[in-house]
């Protein structure tokens, strides 16, 4: 109590005033939006949008509509606001004109960029899709600005607007006021109707590349006193997939759950992501066809809690890197690389052909999707691993062609091979196809039936006896255009060793004469002499087998047993009626053997296809 107080007035505790609290803690602001772009000197792998602006700008040429469209991530938005604070750029001295020099705060960037700007309006399409919302805007560009240079409409998301809210933005758009500039940001750019993109000037913003965006991670960190390791920042650039929005809310979490240390393990085990070592050890005893190895480390990475998918899905990406490296290898120079890509990558791409590592990337683009749609993720996971691992060991086709013709001749063996087994040498197919495995795997099926006269000595060539076997030599020999040639516009007058008349049908290629008597000579080692006949001929091979083809069916139509199946099955079809010859002889043939079915035989591609 005071010594003002009297004796006899009773005490009282007065509440003792609390202390003054202290200044309020500035509430957290997450890393997208803290490091958000201010001016086109902050954007990051823009840099040939921000050249042209730059060059309209210094020129006065500036458009009264701009289309802004990318992937998520890659700043529209931002892009728009800052595009929308250069063209009110006014220095706080006052005068001046549209600037993407923005260094310098005017008197309008600060609103603009708290989006609280009269004369720059933002509107979100996605929930303003009408007609009545289009007329809004068109009813206040007839007004000039209150403040700014210009009246700024930002639309974002603008795909999402209504056929008759675009049809009502037509003529403003195409003949807007002076003073009224649009801004027009999608991630769907082929929504847009094409009416609304003639009256704007586009820009693709594209995606950040992964060097870049880990630098760019990389100083951000610093300002946010973080340690972070280079393999955790090019973990976060690559998951990102060129979205920078993505990168920093990664980077974000990344650093929260490391406790403000980022390493690439702890990114790893964030993201379920395995790691990039073991992937390439994954890959080496792949291409070794080290199964048990394979699988081994396939559990170890999945136990260790890696999607079976995601495993896949590195083993492709690595696959990549490894052939881009065979093709470009400066491409090693990639920031966003760590060591052991760089360094086994390279190691790899020299001792792996092209054609194993297309077809490592084919069996695991078909294992991926496999995976994903599996009841049992790492099962299937694991099968796709079998079988990359067992076509490591299959020779490609020229490999395989190579070793047929390396093959000792069927005398040096001491007993006579079996007709057919072993086809007459060829040349290798163009571009080392899928003809050249078939031909490889074909000699180990059974002896398929002779399609052609049998041949004598290979000096004398194949005796033919007329188009049929012409026919059949030029598919021995992959001729299939003059195959097909013969097989429908030759009409057959005359044919004896060594010469050939013939008449065309109509339409038929004139050259067919000369083609036909070069192709043979070549394949026979003998002369022909192929005439045009005046004659109209004998029907065609392809004109024959139809006919064939039609009797047969109407054969088998008067069949009861038949006739009773398609009058069960209202709009069945007979589509191709058969010998059991012709079935024995598709049964043998090398098409359809072990190489057209594939390591996984499901009758698809085969990893030489």
């Amino acid at each position: 109590m005071s010594a003002d107080t009297p004796d006899d007035m009773p005490a009282f505790d007065l509440p003792v005033a609390a202390p003054a609290p202290a200044a309020a803690a500035t509430p957290y602001r997450v890393l997208a939006r803290k490091y958000r772009p201010q001016t086109f000197d902050d954007l990051i792998g823009q840099e040939a949008m921000v050249r042209t602006l730059s060059n309209a700008f210094a020129s006065g040429r500036i458009a009264q509509a701009y289309i802004l469209t990318g992937v998520r991530g890659v700043g529209k938005t931002t892009t728009a606001r800052i595009l929308a604070r250069a063209l009110n750029y006014e220095p706080m001295e006052g005068g001046g004109g549209p600037s993407l020099d923005l260094s310098v705060l005017g008197k309008h960037c600060r609103d603009i960029i708290e989006s609280r700007h009269v004369d720059v309006m933002e509107m979100d399409a996605a929930s303003n899709t009408s007609i009545n919302d289009i007329r809004e805007i068109i009813d206040g560009s007839r007004y000039r600005p209150v403040m700014a240079r210009y009246k700024v409409y930002i639309i974002d998301e603008v795909h999402m607007l209504s056929t008759a809210a675009f049809n009502g933005l037509l003529k403003t758009l195409e003949e807007p006021p002076e003073h009224v500039k649009f801004i027009f940001a999608t991630t769907e750019i082929r929504k847009v109707p094409v009416t609304v993109l003639s009256r704007c000037q586009r820009f693709d913003l594209r995606r950040v590349e992964a060097g870049v965006m880990a630098a760019h991670l990389s100083k951000i960190c610093a300002k946010e006193a973080v340690t972070v390791d280079a393999e955790a920042l090019s973990i976060v650039a690559r998951a990102a997939e060129g979205s920078v929005r993505d990168a920093l809310s990664l980077l974000d979490q990344a650093i929260a759950h490391g406790g403000g240390t980022v390493t690439g393990e702890e990114v790893r085990r964030l993201l379920g992501l395995a790691d990039r070592a073991r992937v390439i050890d994954l890959f080496e005893a792949l291409m070794k066809g080290d199964m048990p190895r394979a699988l081994a480390e396939f559990r170890e990475q999945y136990d260790s809690g890696a999607d079976p998918a995601v495993i896949l899905t590195d083993l492709a990406e690595f696959t990549h890197l490894v052939t881009r490296l065979k093709i470009v290898p400066e491409s090693g120079a990639d920031a966003a690389l760590v060591e052991a890509e760089r360094v086994r990558g390279t190691q790899m791409a020299e001792g792996l052909s092209m054609r194993v590592l297309s077809r490592a990337w084919q069996m695991l683009s078909k294992g991926i999707a496999e995976v994903q749609q599996a009841a049992k993720p790492a099962q299937a996971a694991e099968m796709v691993l079998v079988r990359l691992a067992y076509a490591a060991d299959l020779p490609t086709p020229d490999e395989a062609l190579r070793k047929l013709r390396d093959m000792p001749a069927p005398e040096a063996s001491g007993s006579p091979a079996p007709a057919g087994s072993v086809p007459a040498p060829m040349s290798t197919p163009s571009g080392g196809g899928g003809g050249g495995a078939r031909l490889a795997l074909a000699a180990r099926a059974e002896p398929a039936p002779q399609r052609v006269v049998a041949e004598p000595a290979p000096a004398a060539g194949p005796r033919l006896a007329g188009l049929a076997d012409v026919v059949a030599l030029a598919s021995q020999r992959r001729d299939l255009l003059l195959k097909h040639a013969v097989e429908t516009h030759a009409r057959l007058v005359h044919f004896e060793e060594g010469r050939i008349e013939i008449a065309l049908v109509k339409g038929a290629d004139p050259n067919l004469v000369q083609d036909l008597s070069r192709k043979l000579a070549e394949w026979t080692g003998r002369r022909w002499l192929v005439s045009l006949s005046s004659k109209e001929g004998a029907p065609t091979l392809a004109e024959v087998a139809q006919a064939q083809r039609e009797e047969r069916e109407d054969g088998i139509r008067a069949d009861p047993l038949v006739s009773a199946v398609l009058a069960y099955f209202p709009g069945a079809q007979i589509v191709d009626v058969r010998t059991r010859e012709e079935v024995a002889d598709h049964a043998l043939a090398p098409v359809e053997d072990e190489a057209d079915a594939g390591p996984d035989g499901d009758g698809g591609l085969s990893p030489f296809d």
